[in-house]
């Protein structure tokens, strides 16, 4: 097909699982680019799984030992299996895939590489990445006995995936401690993008993150080259620019998102524009109310002040006035490092609570901490223990 062919999302579709059809079958170094996995991960993978598995990062090393793990395009298996050894047996690891012949190859060696780990923990599901909910598999059996062949069969087909989504959603909500995804979210079209954000946000438990490694570029791809679907299945035409790939997930409603790996080199220049790997962390909060305790950060730096996903300034050195429910998200593991948390003296009561006034003083003055409390003296001298 011409560069100027008209785009729609099924020959995109169609041109993606052809192609990685064909990297299941052998393998096509041009869909991924050098990366440095752990190799001691790797002892247990078949040649097949290893050579046949493209991606641009390793967004593996983001796992912990009893995750529930979501690979997003798991191809043949290689992230999967790779965090299947870090997970641990008390851990669990899915992998969605569209492509048939992909879902094939890594189902083909579950029990075998199962047994040469010690647990087999890892299970791969039929399904498009930007639709969670629908289990393909559950489609195509329900096909088999019930064929299209009229629009009244049509609307049959349309409420029975209505209702699988509804009552059997191939990856429920608020299920995963992690969410992965290797040099796959270029592959859908930009039309599903937001839902392709959205349904990462919706999948992760409170509290999950997800480890995202794409390929994305400096500058907007045209639309001639979007229009190509041979450069869509080549990472190129459907890569996201770094600064608009950053923002989807805070748009998802997700916080600390950081560039976690950020390839210097360009993998790829087409026209001009630079095409490079980045691998991106980011956090699901807990719907809690905002509520009054007294709660206080004080900002690290290096830099004079920062603005969180909260929509808190924190100037460096100075306590900010915070919820409890921004104190707990700020000391959570994507902050650890950024501030220092500063805990009422004495816990207030349940029965004192009060609704986080939004707009307050934001400085927190330590009187409000230790909230009237008479801290009993220790002057340097008075006891045993000195800092001098």
């Amino acid at each position: 097909m011409s560069p100027s062919a008209p785009r729609t999302s099924l020959n995109i579709l169609e041109n993606i699982q052809g192609r990685y059809a064909q990297g299941a079958a052998e393998q096509v170094p041009e869909l991924c680019c050098p990366v440095d996995y752990d190799a001691s991960l790797l002892e247990v993978l078949p040649p097949e799984i290893i050579d046949r598995d493209y991606g641009c990062g390793d967004p593996s090393r983001f796992v912990r030992e009893g995750d529930t793990v979501l690979d997003l395009g798991s191809g043949a298996g290689k992230i999967c299996y790779m965090a299947s050894q870090l997970v641990g047996p008390s851990g669990r690891v899915i992998g969605v895939d569209a492509t048939t012949e992909m879902l094939a190859l890594s189902r083909e060696w579950r029990e075998e590489i199962g047994k040469r780990i010690g647990w087999n923990n890892t299970e791969f599901r039929h399904g498009l990445i930007e639709d969670l909910r629908l289990d393909r598999d559950a489609v195509e059996a329900w096909l088999a006995e019930n064929p299209v062949s009229s629009t009244a069969n049509l609307d049959a087909l349309r409420v029975e995936e209505a209702r699988l989504r509804r009552e059997a959603p191939l990856v429920p909500d608020n299920s995963m401690d992690v969410v992965l995804s290797n040099c796959v979210l270029n592959l859908v079209d930009n039309a599903r993008k937001v839902q392709l954000f959205s349904e990462i946000a919706r999948v992760l438990k409170p509290g999950g993150r997800c480890a995202i490694s794409d390929i994305v570029c400096d500058e907007d791809v045209p639309g001639d080259m979007q229009d190509d679907p041979e450069l869509w299945s080549g990472c190129i035409s459907g890569a996201m620019r770094e600064d608009q790939f950053v923002q989807a997930f805070a748009d998802a409603g997700l916080h600390g998102v950081r560039i976690a790996e950020y390839q210097r080199e360009p993998w790829a220049v087409v026209r001009g524009i630079e095409f490079r790997s980045m691998t991106l962390v980011a956090w699901k909060a807990a719907p809690t109310p905002a509520l009054e305790h007294h709660d206080a950060v004080l900002y690290r730096g290096p830099w004079k002040e920062v603005v969180d996903d909260f929509g808190n300034t924190h100037r460096r050195g100075q306590r900010t006035a915070i919820s409890r429910r921004t104190a707990e998200r700020l000391r959570g593991e994507a902050y650890a490092d950024e501030l220092v948390s500063i805990p009422p003296l004495v816990e207030v009561p349940a029965d004192q609570v009060s609704a986080f006034d939004c707009c307050r003083e934001p400085l927190r003055s330590p009187a409000e901490t230790k909230r009237g409390i008479q801290r009993e003296d220790v002057a340097p001298g008075a006891s045993s223990s000195s800092c001098c």
